[in-house]
């Protein structure tokens, strides 16, 4: 029986990281691959973890992958947020298809301040809407 759980977690765990690997490749655009990286790929890392703890069912590899799906669980949602925000911050364009981008006239790229409200400080906001010959290399 336990083999049949730890098969179905590591594959379960594997088609995700499969999927965030797919993700990656099919995004259009910065924002949207990290999502896929942090979502798929944690849960995956998570589920292949278990199973792994499933496998060896012992106190020390069973604390070892827990103190691993934790720090993974915590680290990634922080270090995606901060690379998408260094990016929005950089000038990264948006994809064409975005509905909404809620920092839009918030960031102001000369002082570096980020408000809560829009700021109609003319030439101080990171402008989005630029080509991509113009996009910050």
């Amino acid at each position: 029986m336990s083999s049949i759980i730890i098969v179905i977690l590591v594959t379960l765990g594997t088609l995700f990281v499969l999927l965030s690997a797919i993700g990656l490749v099919r995004m259009p655009d910065t924002y949207m691959r990290i999502s896929v990286n942090t979502k798929a790929a944690t849960l995956g890392v998570g589920l292949i973890l278990v199973g792994t703890a499933v496998f060896f069912n012992d106190l020390s590899t069973t604390s070892r992958a827990l103190v691993i799906i934790l720090f993974v669980f915590l680290t990634a949602p922080v270090s995606a947020h901060l690379i998408g925000r260094a990016s929005y911050f950089m000038g990264v364009k948006l994809w064409k298809g975005s509905v909404v981008d809620d920092l839009r006239g918030k960031y102001q790229k000369n002082s570096h301040v980020l408000k809560s409200e829009i700021d109609d400080t003319p030439g101080d906001n990171v402008d989005h809407s630029r080509s991509d010959d113009d996009i910050v290399k």
